[in-house]
């Protein structure tokens, strides 16, 4: 249950008694982000937009993270802290719903323990939202960042937006896209939402607790929202061993995981109303495609086995 202000946000009392929320309420959930944490944090310190509030959501961490957390807070009064009962691990949909659920801002901006904003993040997409009132996000590009570990700039890319940038989209024609899971779509930290168009469209689905669980949000948030592609890049995306992409290196857990998303963002569509029959082929021919590389990789294992035989 939430209290609301008129504008769709939760007030903050300030000392002079006066109630205000902070126009952009940035959220990172961290599970014993020791090593990366202090940097994402100060990359939220640094930005050029200054009317912010942070929430750090403790996802049960074990490591030295809830020290990091504290120093952050006796430095910056804009900073605070959430977990989830018992401290217990929730994973990353249900922790970024309890981040919403005390959030106090206008708009939404996520950003995970090991990525960094770049310092007119907030700012450009602040103004974007604040100047067309029919947005209900703004995304732009991230950067996959592997020079942080390699030291060389050429490691680093961005992947095809996939549309003309510097332009809005009219529901669903950006979810189309993300079911072709080929460009750069919307990305937890490259995007910014108004905090209405995330509460309406329900959250995050807390039965995704890792892979996956970002692209089950965005498809609900594409399939029913205006949305500004931004060509300026906002983000940087560390590329490393022990993200959580990294960590689901089985090729059929993957499989698993995007056939589970496709299922229930056809559920979704469903149950809102909102399927259509470009959305229904969209789907489908996202669902076939997996089955075809899914069973082509799983031929060349046994193949490769049989040649080692």
């Amino acid at each position: 249950m939430y209290a609301f202000t008129g504008d769709g946000s939760v007030g903050v009392a300030l000392d002079s008694g006066v109630t205000r929320a902070p126009a952009i309420s940035a959220i990172i959930i961290v599970l014993n982000g020791e090593a990366f944490l202090k940097q994402a944090i100060e990359s939220i310190r640094t930005q050029t937009e200054t009317d912010w509030e942070l929430i750090i959501v403790d996802d049960g961490s074990t490591d030295s993270t809830s020290a990091i957390i504290a120093n952050a807070m006796a430095l910056d009064a804009r900073i605070s802290t959430v977990s989830h009962p018992d401290r217990a691990n929730r994973g990353m949909s249900a922790s970024r719903n309890l981040g919403v659920a005390v959030a106090c801002g206008r708009h939404i901006a996520f950003l995970d323990a090991d990525d960094i904003w770049l310092p007119d993040k907030l700012s450009l997409q602040r103004t974007l939202l604040d100047q067309d009132p029919t947005l209900g996000m703004v995304y732009g590009r991230v950067k996959i960042w592997r020079s942080w570990e390699s030291g060389n700039a050429q490691d680093d890319f961005f992947y095809d937006l996939g549309v003309d940038p510097e332009q809005a989209y009219e529901p669903p024609a950006l979810l189309t896209l993300l079911m072709q899971n080929r460009f750069q779509t919307p990305t937890s930290c490259g995007s910014l939402i108004r905090r209405a168009a995330v509460l309406n469209s329900g959250g995050f689905d807390p039965a995704f607790r890792g892979m996956f669980e970002d692209q089950v949000f965005y498809a609900r948030l594409l399939a029913q929202y205006r949305v500004h592609v931004s060509d300026k890049c906002v983000a940087l995306y560390r590329s490393h061993d022990d993200g959580c992409t990294a960590r689901m290196s089985d090729d059929f857990e993957v499989a698993r995981a995007h056939w589970r998303y496709l299922t229930a963002t056809k559920r979704y569509l469903k149950q809102r109303s909102l399927d259509s029959a470009v959305l229904t082929r969209a789907i489908r021919r996202a669902q076939r495609d997996l089955i075809i590389a899914t069973s082509k990789r799983r031929m060349r294992g046994l193949l490769a086995g049989q040649a080692e035989g």
